[in-house]
């Protein structure tokens, strides 16, 4: 339906970022040790919302994400796209997994506002990430784009992530091909 333009299709999740750096595997010459600065801090969580034609939406969390951050983000959003919905009728479908906090009950009881805003939401099978696109960007921001400096500090780390957020599209692009 969105390739035809009958709706706009957006991926919903949340992702953490801390000074602990997600380097998964590194290159170095036989016999010697590359070491990262790493220290614990708080966590920056980003809620977000991402179409595969690079229109976003993202709200930042210093703390632990639940049901009431999850609640704000989708108002925001919603709030956001009742005046495009508005002027053109055509609804937004937001795919998102089963995590507790998108199926508790203040969250379903929100469903019927976000409707008349034009949002809808759409849950995908249980255990399949994969099929969650937004997943492909979280990935694409942790393993390539921030950059190794950036862990020096939280304020450094939260400062870089926010600067690729606000760049979606223009400096940071992916393709969902």
């Amino acid at each position: 339906m969105a390739d035809h333009g009958l709706i706009n299709l957006f991926y919903f999740d949340e992702s953490g970022f801390a000074t602990v750096p997600c380097v998964p595997y590194a290159w170095q010459p036989l016999g010697s040790t590359r070491q990262l600065p790493s220290f614990p801090s708080q966590r920056l969580n980003i809620l977000g919302f991402l179409s595969r034609d690079q229109q976003s939406f993202f709200q930042a969390v210093d703390g632990t994400v639940g049901t009431t951050q999850a609640i704000a983000a989708f108002d925001r959003f919603a709030a956001d796209y009742a005046v495009d919905y508005a002027r053109h009728g055509q609804p937004c479908v937001v795919t998102l997994d089963n995590a507790p906090w998108h199926t508790s009950r203040d969250f379903r009881e929100r469903v019927d506002r976000w409707g008349a805003q034009g949002v809808i939401r759409h849950y995908l099978p249980p255990y399949c990430p994969e099929l969650n696109l937004i997943e492909i960007f979280w990935r694409r921001i942790k393993y390539d784009w921030l950059p190794l400096s950036c862990y020096t500090s939280y304020g450094n780390l939260k400062n870089a992530v926010l600067e690729i957020l606000s760049s979606v599209g223009s400096n940071y692009q992916i393709s969902f091909a």
